[in-house]
């Protein structure tokens, strides 16, 4: 059975180096992932006035999110932050507040990855971004990490990554993140059983 992976990126630029890398680790997905792209462009900076009853655009979005087994992140760098854009669907899915942990967020296998037209390849925005996932009970795939560095010499005129050794560290990506994500959605359910069990009891 495929597991599905939702990724993420966390730039709307038409010519984002964070998109084109989303769209790499895609076409090297090996065929056990079935890898979907989430659109997040049209989403409204988030307002509380608003979430209530919960708006079409954020029903879909938490309906893409649903069947998936893991998330793949990918970010630029802003202000050694993360975007505002990323920020915000992070937000309007953990709306309406939830117990914390227990959200739609919540148990999904994560991966991140940074990506810089710069030297430090988006570091300091990733680790910003694990804070943000600690709260939303996201585990997170430690090792290994992904750091994008020098971004405009990787990709052809087309947005098709080019370099070499950037295609050989999205393999042992994945070969590192497909028995991540199979644990926890093993940990997952168990966690599931456990709480029907003691409902039911």
């Amino acid at each position: 059975m495929q597991k599905i992976v939702l990724a993420f990126s966390g730039s709307l630029r038409t010519e984002s180096f964070s998109t084109k890398l989303v769209r790499a680790f895609g076409e090297l997905a090996p065929e056990e992932i079935d890898f979907r792209i989430a659109d997040i462009s049209k989403l409204p900076i988030y307002n509380q006035d608003d979430e209530l009853p919960e708006p079409n655009f954020l029903l879909e979005l938490k309906a893409q999110l649903k069947p998936a087994h893991a998330v793949l992140l990918v970010t630029p760098e802003y202000n050694r932050s993360i975007p505002p854009v990323l920020k915000n669907a992070l937000d309007w899915v953990s709306r309406p507040q939830v117990p914390p942990g227990a959200g739609p967020w919540a148990g999904k296998a994560t991966a991140v990855a940074g990506v810089s037209p710069y030297s430090l390849g988006g570091v300091s925005a990733v680790f910003h971004l694990r804070q943000v996932l600690t709260f939303l009970n996201m585990p997170v795939m430690q090792q290994p990490e992904f750091y994008l560095t020098f971004a405009g010499e990787k990709f052809d005129k087309r947005g098709k990554l080019i370099d070499q050794n950037t295609k050989e560290h999205i393999g042992k990506f994945w070969t590192a993140f497909v028995p991540f994500i199979e644990r926890e959605d093993q940990s997952t359910k168990v966690k599931r059983l456990i709480q029907y069990t003691s409902t039911e009891s």
